[in-house]
């Protein structure tokens, strides 16, 4: 990945990029799930509009990452909006109809804990480890597995 933007670099170093691109390859390691984390500087938002919401916006990414394509419909996005201190935690519909809502909610909480104490890196990279944790319990590796997903960070406006 080529030098990352200067809102992004605010709160993460190109260290700490490669060390959650590791972590999602990592957690891949024994899931037959994928796992994409995505940076925005803000929500985008309707002309006008005095905020927009995180998790419709992680929902429009989960698409256009093509996330909704995997051949088991089981890929969870990692959703930040940097300067506006927003996330949000989106499964595809497999990965739903196995983990209830409040598991999404306590990695969001873990992790909005660790970004207010200052540690981006270890919020980032700790979630990636607990999703990583439920996906390898509910969709086991298989043989005939591949990764279907980049494993780095994708980087938005």
């Amino acid at each position: 990945m080529a030098d990352h933007p200067r809102w992004a670099r605010r709160l993460f170093s190109r260290a700490d990029l490669d060390a959650i691109a590791a972590a999602v390859s990592a957690a891949e390691d024994g899931t037959a799930a994928e796992i994409r984390v995505h940076l925005e500087r803000r929500v985008p938002r309707a002309r006008g509009a005095p905020s927009a919401e995180a998790l419709p916006r992680a929902r429009d990414v989960f698409v256009a990452l093509k996330m909704h394509e995997t051949a088991l419909r089981n890929g969870v996005l990692i959703y930040l909006a940097v300067e506006e201190r927003r996330l949000a935690i989106v499964g595809d519909e497999a990965i739903h109809a196995r983990v209830a809502a409040g598991y999404w909610d306590a990695v969001r909480d873990r992790m909005v804990e660790r970004l207010r104490a200052g540690a981006a890196r270890d919020a980032v990279v700790q979630a990636v480890h607990d999703v990583g944790a439920v996906l390898a319990r509910e969709f086991p590796r298989r043989p005939d597995d591949i990764d279907e997903l980049p494993d780095d960070v994708s980087l938005g406006r």
